[in-house]
């Protein structure tokens, strides 16, 4: 993307973005890179308890999370961090990080990466939502994903570097 590239003024009401089902969660897209002239991206993301990456590590973009419902648990740089709603955290890129929605009803968080590229890699590996609500349980589906998500997120500039965060934590 062409950091020069001149963009416009971008307003969207509620349920107006693309949305997308991927890895059992769902990602509503309220600035794609393409928007912002890659500045970044930012997504209303709801996931469902129990949703735990692999420890991994972004080696182009910085996140930012604000939690609006639910409860998170992290792992940042080795040190958790428990947050619910109304709180923030921020990761630079380079720190090897974690999480898992932790209680027993999904979290819903706006995610923000700068620059704006890795949000698409959601698009990538998932598939258009039919609904704006999580997708039915579905562990084959989940699999597949997951292997898309190991698959292309090398492209994408992220490594995993190890296993999910356990309940425990």
């Amino acid at each position: 993307m062409n950091a020069q590239a001149k963009t416009a003024v971008l307003a969207r009401g509620p349920g107006e973005g693309p949305a997308t089902w991927a890895l059992g969660s769902l990602f509503e897209r309220l600035a794609s890179p393409a928007e912002t002239a890659g500045s970044f991206g930012l997504s209303l993301v709801t996931q469902p308890a129990g949703t735990a990456p692999p420890l991994h590590v972004h080696t182009r973009e910085d996140e930012a999370f604000y939690l609006l419902d639910g409860n998170l648990t992290y792992s940042a740089d080795g040190q958790p961090y428990r947050l619910s709603a109304g709180s923030f955290i921020y990761l630079p890129r380079g720190i090897p990080h974690t999480f898992r929605v932790t209680g027993s009803r999904p979290a819903r968080f706006l995610a923000l990466v700068t620059p704006g590229s890795l949000l698409t890699l959601y698009d990538e590996v998932g598939r258009p939502a039919e609904q704006r609500e999580l997708p039915e349980p579905d562990e084959q589906l989940l699999a597949a994903d997951i292997g898309r998500w190991i698959e292309t997120s090398p492209r994408y500039g992220l490594e995993v570097l190890g296993p999910p965060l356990s309940p425990e934590n």
